[in-house]
Parts: structure tokens; sequence; C-alpha cells
């Protein structure tokens, strides 16, 4: 009798830890199907800023990349089932479509369920895992890294004949808190539109050409051409308030700029994707800017020279850099990340850089 009941002892010690093993795999397997599942809606989020925000169909890079990220994520070594049914792009509060959402599966309906280690001695052979994660492509409020130069906003121009300069009262600038009217640079439509920055040291605004500002804490020549070639980590905020920073910089212009690119001398604009190839760094070219844009109808209503010029950011752009030649800045327009600061105001919904997180 002691025997039996050492023998059934024993199995029953047994089932209950290999039992205990199986429920451990099914959170492991869980862990991993929510990771895949978050590496899905982040890439996918990544391509729909950095490759084409309007293509969210089933052969588009936001839904190959959601799913190929996804798919590489394995789960208990067996890859997760990800159609281009599982990612969708459901709106945000605002209403605006800068959510990605993805939904991952190993279950017995996709054809690869988890198999059980015992519990196939209660009846369980199988169990389905589900995981779903949705990322925003949000946009900023603030960015870093900025470079000492800014250019005025895009306006719609209305003067007749057109003369290229902002006139106040004639032409029209809408600036970005409204998404469907903002007539400022787009990260989509205006990517890889060559810009050339010229040098204005006059009080008119002309597109592209760009006044030289302070970055804080200090200013003058040796400052600005450091914040060139380096990144100066002062968080600008939306509406930040630009000192001015008068004088012919054309100098320090080319020295920082050449410095800047010799920083990544073999990054190219590569026509064909519309984007940087070449680059050493990993994270992205030091080559790629970001260049604060002014607020033309608040400058041109104020004081329009010197340091107390009235220049406000209203948004900011991504530019890489090309060339320099005689304090004229060549480049292609690309998007860029910016910052959620909680100290500035609320993000403008057509902001030009855009933060990537998860939602849920």
């Amino acid at each position: 009798m002691m025997m039996v009941f050492v023998g059934l002892g024993c199995f029953a010690f047994l089932a209950a830890t290999t039992l205990s093993i199986d429920v451990g795999l099914f959170m492991t397997a869980r862990t991993q199907a929510q990771t895949s599942a978050d590496a899905g809606a982040l890439a996918g989020a990544v391509a729909l800023f950095y490759n084409d925000f309007n293509d969210r169909t089933s052969s588009g890079p936001a839904v190959r990349s959601a799913i190929n990220t996804s798919q590489a994520n394995r789960v208990i070594g067996g890859t997760v089932s990800v159609t281009s049914a599982d990612v969708t792009f459901p709106k945000d509060p605002s209403g605006q479509p800068t959510l990605v959402k993805v939904d991952v599966y190993r279950t017995s309906a996709r054809g690869n369920p988890l198999p059980t280690l015992i519990g196939w001695l209660f009846g369980v052979r199988q169990v389905d895992i589900v995981a779903t994660a949705t990322a925003q492509s949000a946009p900023a409020n603030a960015e870093t890294c900025v470079k000492p130069w800014t250019i005025p906003d895009k306006w719609i121009e209305k003067s007749s004949p057109p003369n290229g300069q902002y006139d106040l009262g004639t032409d029209i600038y809408i600036d970005a808190s409204d998404p469907l009217n903002y007539t400022g640079y787009d990260p989509n439509r205006d990517k890889g539109t060559e810009v050339i920055l010229k040098p204005n040291n006059s009080d008119k605004t002309f597109p592209s050409m760009y006044n030289e500002w302070a970055i804080p804490p200090s200013r003058g020549a040796a400052w600005y051409r450091d914040n060139i070639e380096s990144c100066n980590t002062y968080v600008q905020p939306i509406g930040d308030p630009l000192t001015s920073e008068p004088g012919n910089k054309v100098g320090p212009t080319d020295q920082g700029t050449q410095a800047l690119i010799d920083k990544d001398p073999n990054a190219y604009w590569d026509m064909g994707c519309n984007c940087v190839k070449g680059s050493a760094f990993l994270s992205g070219s030091p080559r790629v800017a970001a260049i604060p844009t002014y607020d033309p109808q608040y400058y041109e209503s104020g004081k329009k020279n010197g340091r107390n010029a009235d220049l406000k950011v209203a948004n900011w752009i991504g530019v890489f850099v090309e060339s320099i030649s005689n304090g004229e800045v060549t480049g292609r327009i690309t998007p860029i990340k910016g910052l959620l600061n909680a100290a500035a105001g609320p993000a403008p919904p057509a902001a030009f850089p855009r933060v990537i997180f998860l939602v849920q």
C-alpha cells in the first residue's frame, strides 16, 4: 500500500511540476508575443512617417514593415501569424490617422498553436496566444540639436504680380495649429525637395533665405560655428523666440557646415528611395539638420532686424546637408524625429517632426 501511495504521490508531484513548466511556458510565450506586436506597431509607425504617410495599402511600407518586424520576433521558436488585415490604422483622439495597430497570433485557427508539455494528460494539447499593440506617430512640440539658422515657413503667394517676398495683408500664412489648411512645410509632400538656404542680412522675408540666430546659452561667431558642426542639446519649444545673430557669418557658416559634412563624408541622398544612404551612423547621419522655421506674419508685423527682431518658431524642417558654398547651404528636405516636452505648449497637429511611441 505504501508503494502504491508513493507511486501515486510521485506521479501527482511530477504532473504538478510539469504543469508549472507549461504555465511558465505560456507566460513566456505571452511576453514574447507582446514583444512581437510592440515591435511591429513601432516599425509600422516609423515607416508611416519616414517612408510614406499616405500609403496604408497591404503592399505599402507601413504594413510590410509591421509584418516583417513582428515575424522576426519569434514566440517560443515559432513565427507568429500576422497578415495585412492584422495591421490597421485607427485614428487618434483628435481624429488624425496617426496610429498603427498590429495583432499577432499563435492559434489553432492560424495553424500555429503552442503545444503543451503535460497538458495533454488533462485534455489540453495546445493553447492559443494572441497579442496586440498600437503605436503612434505623434506631432512633436519641441526639438533639439537644432542649427543656428531659421527660414520663414511657407505661405501662399497672393501678391500681384508675385514678387516672392512675404507681403503682410496680401499673402496668406496659416500656422501648424490648423492641420487641414496649414501652408507650411510637410514631411511627406516636401520630402526630397532640394533647398538652397541663402544668408539674409536684410529685413525682407524670402523663401529659404535664412537668418542666423544665437542658440542659448551663448552667442558670437565661434559659438555659431560650433553649433553648426555639433549638436547643441538645447531643447527648443514650439513658439520659442529667437535671438538674432546679426553680422556677416559667411566664413563661420562655411567652416561649420564643411566640418559637419566631414563627419559623414560618404553619406548621400539617393533619388531612388528618396532617402539618405551611405551613412556610417546606424542611428542616422549627423548631416540631417533640424532647422526652425519662423512665423512670417509675426515677423513682418514686428521688429525686423537686429538682436531684438521678432522671430518666433512656427515649426521645424529636416534638411540633409549636401554641400556648402559662400554661405549657401544646399540640401534635401527629410523627415526628422522630435520631442514631447511637458514644459512646452501643446504640439501643433501639423508639426513637421514626429515622436513615435507605444500607446497600447
